[in-house]
């Protein structure tokens, strides 16, 4: 007779511990059941692994369920998982019928994530059992700590389980234990245990690897011959005695009055299941596992291998039950070795969680990879070219994110990731693009209504995180028709305030006054004066109606709202902070206002979002690998990450220098963003360069990419992204926030706080206060004046700039200043001047003039716009930046209803504080203060900048 089905006459059932789409479909299963009794099948997460990462035959089924809409990595292997569980179940039906429920089971494993996670297995195995919906389903839990109080759990509500990680004796006594209590619970609330069924796996040929390789180093170590004979006895015996032990066991559990009373009710035993049965040693014969466990009411399940063999040349006895006493005397003999079995057991426990959790990366990973395939132009691409030194070290981090399990604590909020400290607080934002598509229908209405009411313009009045993402959508997409024009405006500059007076209408405006805290001075000063004009435009008591809010719960915006009857409140998260917060009400409500599709945004965002989730490995991760190979770049001196984004998404730099500057740059660390420089030859930059390359599908560039591929030729580690489309612009948003979060824990920083912003915040009310209180800010004194301008600096910065060759001249102050860079510094240029296309292209020529010349980075930032975006990193973060502020007289000031500052003063009081907290951590800084005509004195300065160049 076939060995294999000749073990069914000895009371053995064999199961399969192997599956595969095509294996059931083709009809090889049920060869299987039909030719050697096969009764059932175990499937876990390195046997799927196999079958989808190493074969083509899942392309088509992932493709056909990624056509009913994008899934994460883990809901479509789910997916897939179950569609073969069910199909391997349905075959397996006539075996369950015909025994009654005792055999025809498939196992499907919770995911080994959980193994240490009672809830979370309990949860995904109920989860797993309603959504299979066959009743010849076993939920595969490990037997850890956390798992046993789950499987008397799910006993208890007539779920079968399959208890897999088994390798102690005692530990089988607890999960037996943990069987018969939980059946007794099941029939305690009037349940039939007939319908349940459970094995308890118990692995075999694991325990002999590690104990031969303790009993090899003992043996290698012995002098006397004697003693290497009786180590050498030992080989090969171990496994197969502890297993022999523990059916003595369950003999021992499965009799008497407590059993008898369930099996009265028709309760069936939870059977010895022999798994772990190949055979890993060359020196033993490949069926030993399988003929010295032969025995009345157990399962053996064997890998195909292990069934072919025994099938083949397998010899049928009843050996479970034989030589118990020589069983023990193995184990015995073997503790007198000084090995400890239990060490080996518990260490097997906790090795066998970590080889499921590998075996489940790779399987993420492989999934990952073919729904990025099958997605195809959906999801924005991104390669990375590193260099050699850099990607090695990369690759190391990837790695050490896998074993580590990083972007899963990253995901479930663990603070360790970072500093340990709040960091938990302020995630919100990784899930803020599901939790705002359930809010579409709100945004939907509140666009119809502004549609409605026929405003021209909306403009959003808000500072660094609650106007940059904002200005993005206003400049990236096209004007809705029938919608109004959305605008930014996130300065106090006088100039720039009074130009966006001009250019909408304001008695057919909507304004967004937008801030978290509600405490901001800027939109709050904002909000004051345009309230004030709208009221001049349709009275003081229809005025709120041209008005909502965009802010925290409970803040002080929101209470000046309600007493000023603003249209409407959006609450934000408070677990957002504001640089994450564009894909929450804070980007969202200004989106709507325009008209945007905010279905499709989001639709496009959620794809990005699954692409960085926790199920996906780091090295398929696209956040988690621009992460990386940024926060490593900055490591090793390459911190300026320079972005360059085509015409299209040419704003996108803004929200990201936003993002990783106020992020990164603290504690003394930090990656200095470079927004805006034009692309130049390979000469004219250092070594501290990270390239980023924005753009949409179909943009060509071919000087640029001309000069790009020289960077990288050169040595320069650059990443290219391509958007599909305008409309995908939120999946860059998150790549990002995931990828500056990743860089952040790279760099041993909070990426989440920004205290030196808050430094020259507490400046800023200091000369503000004083002015509330004199009628006029504190006195200073520049250390040269001339009718064109004034500088200012401290005493250290005047003394090394006077000993640098700095004297009455303006240029010469400026050549001493740039003296003082160095390879591998930035220069920022800080401008507290209207923002507008002249004054940018002025900024840009002067920016140019110094990367060419000096060789360095450089930034071109308007005040006080910057302070709350790369301020931060100017200030905390590493001291290599060269500072140049540029203030000037305003020509014409505007008042602020409720306030005795006006719009001049409060940005003098904001770039004198923001110049202070510069000085005031040693920073190389210089003031310019221009008098009289702006436009005069920005040609003076930047004649002035091209002679200290020279």
């Amino acid at each position: 007779m076939n060995p294999v089905k000749a073990l069914e006459s000895h009371g053995q059932a064999v199961w399969l511990d192997f599956l595969a789409r095509g294996f059931v479909a083709k009809g090889d299963l049920k060869k299987l059941i039909d030719t050697d009794a096969v009764k059932g099948v175990t499937s876990n997460p390195a046997i799927f692994e196999k079958a989808i990462g190493s074969s083509d035959e899942y392309d088509a089924p992932i493709a056909a369920a990624l056509k009913s809409g994008d899934k994460s990595p883990a809901d479509l292997f789910e997916h897939i998982a179950i569609e073969d569980i069910q199909s391997a179940a349905d075959v397996l039906k006539p075996v369950f019928d015909a025994t009654r429920g005792r055999d025809g089971f498939v196992s499907l494993e919770v995911s080994p994530y959980l193994a240490n996670d009672t809830k979370g297995t309990i949860a995904e195995a109920e989860r797993l059992w309603k959504s299979v919906k066959r009743p010849n389903l076993m939920i595969k839990v490990p037997a850890t700590p956390e798992g046993l109080p789950a499987i008397e759990h799910l006993i208890g509500t007539g779920i079968s389980v399959n208890i897999t990680l088994l390798f102690a004796q005692m530990v089988y006594v607890e999960v037996a234990e943990a069987y018969l209590r939980g059946l007794e619970k099941f029939v305690a609330g009037g349940g039939d245990p007939a319908g349940i069924a459970s094995v308890a796996s118990f692995f075999v040929s694991r325990i002999d690897t590690q104990a031969d390789k303790q009993l090899d180093d003992k043996i290698a170590q012995a002098n006397d011959p004697a003693e290497k004979e009786r180590l050498k006895a030992l080989k090969g015996k171990v496994a197969i005695a502890n297993a022999k032990l523990a059916y003595q066991e369950y003999l021992k559990l499965f009799a008497g009055p407590r059993w008898d009373k369930l099996t009265a009710k028709g309760a069936q035993p939870q059977r010895l299941l022999w798994a772990s049965t190949g055979v890993k040693s060359k020196d033993y014969r490949d069926t030993m596992y399988v003929e010295e466990l032969i025995g009345k009411d157990t399962v053996n399940t064997v890998p195909p291998a292990t069934l072919d063999a025994f099938r083949d040349h397998g010899e049928v006895r009843d050996s479970l039950e034989e030589n118990i006493d020589a069983a023990k005397k193995v184990l015995a003999d073997f503790a007198k070795t000084g090995i400890s079995l239990d060490e080996i057991t518990s260490e097997l426990v906790i090795d066998g969680v970590k080889l499921f959790a590998d075996a489940a990366d790779k399987l993420y990973g492989a999934v990952a990879h073919k729904r990025a395939t099958s997605l195809g132009k959906a999801v924005g691409a991104q390669t990375l070219a590193l260099g050699d030194v850099l990607k090695k070290t990369v690759e190391k981090s990837t790695e050490e994110w896998r074993g580590s399990a990083k972007i899963r604590r990253l995901w479930h909020k663990d603070a360790s990731v970072w500093t340990g400290s709040d960091e938990a607080s302020w995630l919100g934002w990784l899930n803020s693009a599901f939790a705002e598509k359930a809010k579409l229908a709100d945004y939907s209405e509140f666009a119809t209504w502004v549609k409605d009411q026929g405003f021209t313009d909306a403009v959003v009045l808000g500072m660094g995180g609650s106007s940059l993402g904002p200005e993005v959508l206003a400049v990236t997409f096209p004007h809705v028709s029938g919608f109004p024009k959305l605008h930014v405006l996130d300065s106090t500059d006088p100039a720039q305030v009074a130009t966006m007076a001009k250019t909408v209408t304001i008695a057919k405006t909507l304004f967004i006054v937008s801030s978290k805290s509600g405490g901001t001075t800027e939109p709050n000063v904002m909000k004051n004066y345009f309230f004030g004009e709208v009221s001049k435009a349709v009275g003081a008591d229809k005025a709120g109606a041209h008005f909502v809010a965009v802010t925290d719960p409970g803040s002080s915006l929101e209470k000046v709202a309600k007493e000023q009857k603003f249209a409407r409140i959006f609450h934000g998260d408070p677990a957002i902070g504001g640089r994450y917060s564009v894909l929450s009400p804070f980007g969202l409500v200004p989106a709507a206002a325009a008209g945007l599709d905010l279905s499709k945004l989001l639709e496009h965002t959620v794809s990005m979002v699954r692409s960085c989730g926790p199920d996906v490995p780091p090295s398929e991760n696209p956040g988690v690998q621009l992460g990386l190979a940024m926060g490593h770049a900055g490591v090793d001196g390459r911190d300026k990450v320079t972005i360059l984004s085509s015409k299209k998404i040419a704003d996108f730099g803004a929200w990201a220098e936003q993002l990783i500057a106020e992020s990164t740059g603290k504690d003394g660390k930090g990656l200095i963003p470079i927004d805006g420089e034009e692309l130049g030859a390979p000469s004219v930059y250092g070594d501290d360069r990270f390239f980023i390359d924005l753009r949409t599908d179909g943009e060509t560039d071919k000087a640029h990419d001309d000069k790009l591929a020289a960077l990288e030729k050169a040595g320069h580690p650059v990443t290219r992204i391509t958007l599909p489309s305008i409309d995908h612009l939120g999946q860059e948003f998150f790549r990002f926030e995931i990828a500056t979060a990743v860089a952040g824990a790279v760099l041993g920083i909070n990426p989440f706080n920004q205290p030196d912003v808050e430094d020259a915040k507490i400046k800023t009310r200091e000369l503000t206060s004083a002015f509330e209180k004199t009628g006029s800010l504190p006195p200073e004194t520049p250390v040269v004046s001339s009718p064109e301008a004034d500088l200012y600096t401290d005493d250290s910065n005047a003394d090394l700039l006077k000993k640098a060759g700095a004297d009455g001249d303006l240029a010469s102050w400026l050549k001493a200043h740039f003296r003082r860079v160095t390879p591998g510094d930035y220069v920022a240029l800080l401008a507290y001047v209207e923002r507008d296309a002249a004054h940018i292209d002025t900024l840009q020529g002067m920016r140019m003039a110094v990367r060419d010349k000096k060789k360095v980075a450089t930034c071109a930032e308007f005040g006080p716009r910057f302070l709350h975006s790369t301020g931060q990193a100017y200030k905390g973060g590493p001291d290599s930046g060269v500072f140049l502020q540029i203030t000037a007289d305003d020509a014409k000031d505007l008042a602020i209803p409720d306030y005795r500052a006006s719009f001049g003063v409060i940005k003098a009081a904001q770039a004198r504080g923001d110049f202070e907290v510069l000085t005031d951590r040693s920073r190389r800084a210089l003031r310019v203060h221009l008098k009289g005509d702006l436009e005069a004195g920005l040609k003076a300065l930047d004649k002035a900048i091209t002679a200290a160049l020279n």
